[in-house]
């Protein structure tokens, strides 16, 4: 196998780390993390992206999830391995070998960031502004109000590559909270699925497509 990694921006300190941990020195390729607003671009950014690799590179490792269907009906000539799970909050909220793609709960917005000055919380609303035409014409308060007025708690996973305990870190944090009028607290996360897409060891947690293969929603959830 002469394998390369492909991963959302959002999870490359993630998966520096996940080397480091396991002893291996693998390419790394980044898809943006803003493509997360519109996931037909997304899913043509990850097409060209793979399209251009290397020959030599026979097998693809994703450190990303199902990310709103971005890997939906899409087949590559490589060998894909990818995590089974809806999005890169669930991938970090594993904590065991168990199969669950969804471990977030109802009401509740996650931050997971190394550096707060990448909280993700509110540049989803950027984001998704800047995104479609369906989105053009809606006003920030409405906009503000559709996406957030159901989340009445904010998470930090506690990864332990995040220094999240300290003060500048609680205290960005907490300004993130307070403007969508949340409860601040922390939820346990860990590496664990990164680790185990880089060493190799892929359980029920991973769906490996051979060359041809169409991904499709059950892949991920059935």
């Amino acid at each position: 196998m002469n394998a390369c990694i492909l991963t959302c921006s959002s999870l490359t300190e993630f998966v520096q780390a996940a080397q480091r941990s396991q002893g291996t020195a693998l390419p790394v390729y980044e898809v943006d993390r803003k493509l997360h607003a519109e996931p037909g671009e997304m899913r043509m950014a990850i097409a060209g992206l793979i399209a251009s690799l290397d020959p030599r590179f026979d097998t693809v490792l994703v450190a990303m999830g199902f990310c709103g269907g971005a890997w939906d009906h899409v087949r590559f000539d490589r060998w894909v391995v990818i995590p089974r799970v809806d999005d890169c909050v669930s991938l970090l909220l594993q904590t065991d070998d168990e199969f669950c793609p969804n471990r977030k709960e109802p009401g509740h917005l996650y931050l997971f960031e190394n550096d707060p000055k990448d909280f993700s919380a509110l540049t989803l609303l950027r984001d998704f502004s800047l995104a479609g035409q369906e989105y053009k014409d809606l006003n920030h308060d409405y906009l503000f109000h559709m996406w957030f007025d159901s989340y009445r708690h904010m998470d930090i996973i506690d990864t332990g590559f995040n220094d999240c305990y300290s003060v500048p870190y609680v205290e960005a944090a907490q300004q993130e909270a307070d403007k969508i009028h949340a409860e601040l607290d922390y939820v346990p996360g860990s590496n664990r699925i990164l680790e185990k897409l880089v060493s190799g060891s892929w359980d029920d947690q991973f769906l490996v497509a051979e060359p041809g293969h169409e991904l499709i929603h059950g892949d991920f959830f059935g």
